[in-house]
């Protein structure tokens, strides 16, 4: 049995987002993969994946793991794979690596990226990628708010109602606000995200932006542990997963 490491980028818009679903919801990306993959090596094929993206989410670089008795080398995985993908699934890079490695418990950061769109009227090319937000937005409040953010918190207030999770600390080492041309880009790495974390940090930051919130309630709001204490979740065709380390 062979490991095999496969690193993605997708367009998430027409997807149920990653994880693989019964088929009367529609189409995941995991769904896809394991398909492609078992049409490659004739055999089936269970893939684990770093970030359960949610539908309408995209990657950049998402991360896979499976196991494989195929004579595949891991190099050709990509090019085999490309020829047989729709076109919104791109394989990136493969390799061989051990069977500890797992892409979700292996891995120990994560980055995530959110486009904001910021003008009058909306894009005809952005509006499946970024949030249209055409409110003035005071960046500096969303740069005080962003900041406040960093370190070890318990994050219950950015987790959306109803997770089965038991541990809501994370640790985020950076949550940065930068502006190019009218795209706004809110960037967060942490060991681990709860879910819709990084979508209702982002909702936060927009009301502190619009002045419906003061950036120094950032802290009581992580402190009130309470989901109701956060602002709006922002929609989902925005968030893209960039990077994952190990």
């Amino acid at each position: 049995m062979r490991y095999i490491k496969l690193t993605l980028a997708y367009d998430g818009t027409n997807y149920h987002g990653w994880q693989l679903q019964a088929p009367e919801h529609g189409p995941t990306i995991q769904g896809v993969l394991e398909d492609k993959l078992q049409l490659l090596t004739k055999q089936p094929v269970r893939v684990q994946g770093a970030g359960r993206t949610d539908a309408g989410v995209h990657a950049l670089g998402q991360v896979a793991s499976f196991a494989t008795e195929s004579r595949i080398p891991a190099e050709r995985f990509p090019l085999a794979l490309n020829s047989v993908l729709p076109p919104e699934i791109v394989a990136l890079e493969a390799g061989d690596v051990s069977a500890e490695f797992n892409a979700r418990f292996s891995a120990v950061r994560k980055t995530y990226r959110y486009h904001i769109y910021h003008a009058q009227q909306p894009s005809p090319f952005w509006y499946r990628y970024a949030w249209h937000v055409p409110n003035k937005l005071d960046l500096a409040a969303m740069e005080e708010g962003a900041r406040l953010l960093t370190g070890t918190h318990d994050f219950r207030s950015f987790c959306a109602s109803g997770s089965p999770v038991k541990n809501f600390v994370r640790t985020v080492d950076a949550c940065r606000v930068e502006r190019e041309g009218n795209i706004i880009q809110i960037s967060i790495t942490a060991d681990g995200f709860l879910y819709n974390m990084v979508r209702i940090i982002v909702g936060t930051l927009v009301e502190m932006g619009k002045g419906k919130r003061d950036p120094g309630e950032m802290p009581g709001i992580i402190n009130s542990r309470t989901r109701v204490a956060a602002g709006t979740t922002a929609p989902p065709q925005g968030l893209f997963l960039v990077s994952v380390e190990y």
